[in-house]
């Protein structure tokens, strides 16, 4: 006897009498294969034995009646185990089943891939993942031979290996320092759980594309909790005009760029002269953005006169930034563009070219503007992501009700001691 995929939902009575009437609950057992369960009005429920042949037509033949309110007897009246072998018996009576060999991580990830690249946006950085950290590891591994303990140790040792550095082709993999304080740790586990979760969405899809049975090995396996509690680095407006200083030319027009509008690397090497719009002082960018949506980002007077310049004499379909070589920026050639401009600038600890969008944003939020106004500048689809990074430094309320009702302790600002005295109301 197969072993029955599980469904926490079908699997005991109780739970099926809790489903909604009239609504079919489907748990696939292999490709091509699922077992339909559905409650008619009368709060009976059914099941069925759904086939999608070779050619993709579904066929829905219902085989028996669940055991809600009476004992199986394994012939008109079912178990949820009883009722997946008789869908299988007929199943491999019909012939007509799509059933495709066992898969492997790799092909799981060639079908997720497929996917991927007509649906979301991030291909080259998911693509990284997979080849750098999850196919080496288990592309040869059959999907229904992962386990959950294997999983797990894999996972914590992500977490516990240096980060890698960048490396040559046909050169070793090098590695960072060993994680030693907290955030670094932190950071390490927080690059855990982001691969773990790629991984997840490739055995997830194939799942849903009933490829696979069944999800529970990878389903149990829970990333680190309190990983992700972001950390965000920003610039003070006279550390941004020392990096823009130290900067060389065809570079500094891009961290000009971003710290007026916000706007991400790849955005802005996307920028057409075009997007720029003068007449109402603003720049377009695309919907090829991270987020799927074109938005429009208001300039400053000296945000505008920068890309004015920026623009002059420019056909609308030149890009707005090129190199010295007058190549277009590609991908991660701000890499050492900025690591090199914050060691001339000697900015401590050095950023990355995403923490002038922190920069843009936080500078904002320390002028007085709302997390809702923040959020529309940077694109995001909601304030919670907003919220995450710079809700601290857009909370007046706090700071205020500090400096005003907290006593001050004796404390003179000559140093000397007084009696304690309450403010003020």
């Amino acid at each position: 006897m197969a072993r029955a995929s599980r469904d926490p939902r079908l699997e005991n009575r109780t739970k099926r009498l809790k489903l909604e009437k009239g609504t079919r609950y489907y748990a696939p057992i292999t490709t091509g294969l699922s077992l339909v369960y559905r409650r008619t009005g009368d709060g009976y429920g059914t099941w069925y034995c759904r086939i999608k042949d070779k050619v993709g037509k579904d066929t829905m033949t219902s085989i028996g009646s669940a055991d809600d309110y009476q004992d199986a007897d394994g012939t008109s009246v079912l178990t949820y185990v009883q009722a997946q072998e008789k869908c299988r018996a007929l199943a491999k009576e019909s012939k007509a089943v799509a059933t495709g060999k066992p898969l492997t991580v790799t092909e799981a990830a060639n079908h997720y891939m497929t996917w991927y690249r007509e649906h979301r946006r991030a291909i080259r950085a998911t693509e990284n993942v997979l080849n750098a950290h999850i196919l080496p590891e288990w592309g040869d591994v059959l999907l229904m031979d992962l386990k959950t303990k294997d999983i797990r140790k894999w996972h914590e040792k992500l977490a516990a290996t240096p980060a890698r550095k960048r490396s040559g082709n046909g050169e070793k993999q090098a590695y960072r320092e060993k994680a030693i304080t907290a955030d670094e740790k932190r950071s390490r586990k927080s690059t855990a759980n982001r691969i773990l979760t790629v991984f997840k969405a490739v055995l997830n899809r194939a799942f849903r594309d009933e490829l696979i049975s069944d999800d529970t090995a990878w389903r149990r396996v829970k990333p680190f909790e309190n990983a992700d509690e972001p950390v965000t680095r920003f610039l003070t407006a006279a550390e941004s005009t020392r990096l823009v200083n130290a900067s060389p030319n065809d570079f500094r027009q891009l961290v000009k760029a971003a710290l007026f509008t916000g706007a991400r690397y790849g955005e802005l090497s996307r920028l057409k002269a075009a997007d720029v719009q003068l007449d109402t002082g603003m720049i377009y960018i695309s919907a090829e953005a991270k987020s799927g949506k074109g938005r429009f980002v208001p300039l400053s007077n000296e945000g505008l006169d920068f890309f004015q310049s920026a623009i002059v004499g420019k056909p609308g379909t030149d890009y707005v930034f090129t190199r010295t070589d007058g190549e277009p920026w590609g991908y991660n050639h701000q890499v050492r563009q900025i690591k090199a401009a914050c060691e001339q600038a000697r900015i401590e600890p050095p950023i990355g070219f995403h923490e002038l969008r922190h920069t843009y944003a936080s500078l904002l939020a320390q002028a007085g503007a709302d997390l809702l106004t923040i959020s529309k500048l940077l694109g995001h689809a909601d304030t919670r992501i907003t919220s995450r990074h710079y809700a601290h430094l857009c909370d007046k309320t706090l700071a205020n009700t500090v400096r005003t009702l907290l006593p001050s302790f004796g404390h003179q600002p000559d140093g000397k001691v007084a009696g304690l005295r309450a403010k003020q109301a």
